[in-house]
C-alpha cells in the first residue's frame, strides 16, 4: 500500500503498509507488561466473581441445570458481537480507552451479581461479565498482534495469558477466604458471598488507572478521514474459516476454554455435595491457574522443540486427564490438587498457541477479526457446553459435566493429530 500524506514521520516510527499506519520501531516492552498488569487485574476480579455465582446460584436455590444456564449467559452477548468489536479494534487508534470501558462493564457485572436477589438478576450479571472480558481480550490480543513482531508473538501471547492464569491463581484464593468454610446452603452465608462479589468489582477497577499511564498502547495515527476503513478489506467470517488449519484451532480453542468454564461453574457444585469447603475449592482452582502461569511463561522454550500443532493436541490431552481425575478424588484435597495441577498445566498451553497458529496463518491485515472470530467460536462452545453441562449434571451429577467436556478434549487433540501432521506452520 502507498504511503499517503502525512508531515513528517518521527525517527523512532515508521509507515506499516500492511496496516495502513505510523508505528513505533523501538516501543520496547512496557506497554506489554502494562497491559499485563491490567490483565492480573481483570482477570483476578474475573475468577474471585465467577466461582462466587455458582455458591450464590446454591444459596438461591438453583440446580444443575440452572447453574449451567446462568454460565451460558455470561457467553450469549459476545457470541453476536466479538467480530464487530474485532473489527472495532482495527479502526481504533487508542486501544488502552477499550480496556478501560471493559473494567468498568466487568465491574458492572460484579455489582449486579452483589445487589441481586434472584437468579435473574445473577444471569444479567454473568452478561455483563461476559461483555466486559470480551472487550478486554479483543482488545489486548489486538495490542499484541499490532505491536509486536511475528516472532514475539508466543512470548506476547505467552505473557497475556499468562497474566489470565495469575488471576485465575489468585481470584479463586480470595473468592474462597471470604466466602469461608461451611456449606453455603446455610442461612445467613450469603453476605459473605455479596462480600466476595463487591471485592471482586473493586479489582476490576482497579485496571482504569493502570491503563491511564502514558504511553501505554500509544495512538497509531491512521490515515486521514474515512480512508482507513477504506484500505483496510473486511473478511468474512467464511474467508478466515477457509483458511488452512484456523478452523482445526478455533475448534481447539472453543474445547480449551469451555473445559475450564465448566470445571469453574461445577467444582464448587462437586464440593457442596462431597462436603469440600468453599476455602479449599479456591485452593483447588488456583493450583489449576498456578500451572498455568508455569506453562504460559514456558511456551516460548517449549513450542521452539516441538511443533504448535502436535503441542496443541497434547495440550487437550493431558487438561482431559487430569480434569477427569479430580472429581473422582474432590475429598483428598492433596490428590486432587496434584490432578488440577497436571490439568492447568496443559490446559495453559493451548489458548496462547492458538492465538499464535490463527494469527500467522491469515494475512496480517485480518488478523484482529481473525482474532475476533476465534473469540466468537470460543463463546459458541462458552453457549453450548454449558448448556449441554447442565442437562447433564442433572441425571449423572456435577462432576458428569466435567467429564463430558474431558471427553470433547480428547476429541479435539484427535482432529488436531489428523490434522496436523502434513500441515505446514509458519514460524
Amino acid at each position: 500500500m502507498p504511503r499517503p500524506y502525512l508531515p513528517a514521520l518521527p525517527a523512532d516510527s515508521t509507515w506499516d503498509a500492511a496496516t495502513g499506519r505510523v508505528v513505533s520501531r523501538h516501543m520496547g516492552r512496557r506497554w506489554l507488561w502494562l497491559l499485563i498488569a491490567a490483565g492480573v487485574c481483570t482477570q483476578t476480579a474475573l475468577n474471585v466473581v465467577r466461582p462466587v455465582l455458582s455458591y450464590k446460584l446454591i444459596a438461591l436455590g438453583a440446580d444443575g441445570t440452572t447453574i449451567g444456564l446462568v454460565t451460558a449467559a455470561y457467553a450469549v452477548l459476545p457470541l453476536f458481537v466479538a467480530l464487530s468489536l474485532g473489527r472495532l479494534t482495527d479502526r481504533t487508534p487508542r486501544l488502552r480507552l477499550l480496556i478501560q470501558v471493559a473494567a468498568v462493564v466487568l465491574g458492572v457485572g460484579g455489582v449486579l451479581a452483589a445487589v441481586s436477589g434472584s437468579v435473574v438478576g445473577v444471569a444479567l450479571g454473568s452478561v455483563f461479565l461476559g461483555l466486559g472480558h470480551l472487550v478486554f481480550t479483543i482488545s489486548g490480543q489486538a495490542a499484541i498482534a499490532r505491536y509486536s513482531r511475528d516472532r514475539d508473538l508466543d512470548l506476547g501471547f505467552g505473557w497475556f495469558t499468562a497474566a489470565y492464569s495469575f488471576g485465575q491463581t489468585i481470584g479463586p484464593l480470595i473468592g474462597g477466604a471470604l466466602v469461608g468454610s461451611g456449606s453455603v446452603a446455610q442461612p445467613g452465608r450469603i453476605g459473605a458471598i455479596n462480600t466476595a462479589l463487591a471485592v471482586g468489582t473493586i479489582v476490576a477497577l482497579a485496571a482504569v488507572p493502570v491503563m491511564a499511564i502514558p504511553a501505554v498502547l500509544p495512538a497509531s495515527r491512521s490515515t486521514a478521514g474515512k480512508a482507513d476503513s477504506d484500505v483496510r478489506p473486511r473478511a468474512s467470517i467464511a474467508q478466515i474459516l477457509r483458511v488452512p488449519g484456523v478452523s482445526a484451532s478455533m475448534l481447539a480453542s472453543l474445547t480449551l476454554l469451555s473445559a475450564m468454564d465448566i470445571l469453574i461453574a461445577f467444582l464448587p457444585v462437586v464440593g457442596e455435595r462431597a462436603g469440600v469447603s468453599p476455602v479449599v475449592i479456591g485452593w483447588l482452582l488456583a493450583v489449576r491457574g498456578a500451572t498455568g502461569i508455569l506453562s504460559r511463561s514456558l511456551l516460548p522454550w517449549i513450542s521452539a522443540r516441538i511443533s504448535r500443532q502436535r503441542l496443541l493436541a497434547v495440550s487437550a490431552l493431558g487438561a482431559a486427564v487430569g480434569l477427569a481425575i479430580s472429581p473422582l478424588v474432590i475429598t483428598n484435597w492433596l490428590v486432587s490438587g496434584v490432578a488440577l495441577a497436571v490439568g492447568g498445566f496443559f490446559l495453559g498451553l493451548g489458548q496462547p498457541i492458538t492465538m499464535t497458529l490463527i494469527s500467522t496463518a491469515v494475512p496480517s491485515i485480518w488478523r484482529s477479526q481473525a482474532l475476533a472470530v476465534r473469540l466468537m467460536g470460543n463463546r459458541v462452545g462458552q453457549v453450548g457446553f454449558p448448556l449441554v453441562a447442565g442437562l447433564v449434571a442433572t441425571p449423572f451429577g456435577p462432576a458428569g459435566a466435567i467429564w463430558m467436556s474431558c471427553l470433547a478434549l480428547v476429541a479435539s487433540a484427535a482432529q488436531q493429530l489428523h490434522t496436523g501432521g502434513s500441515g505446514h506452520e509458519p514460524r
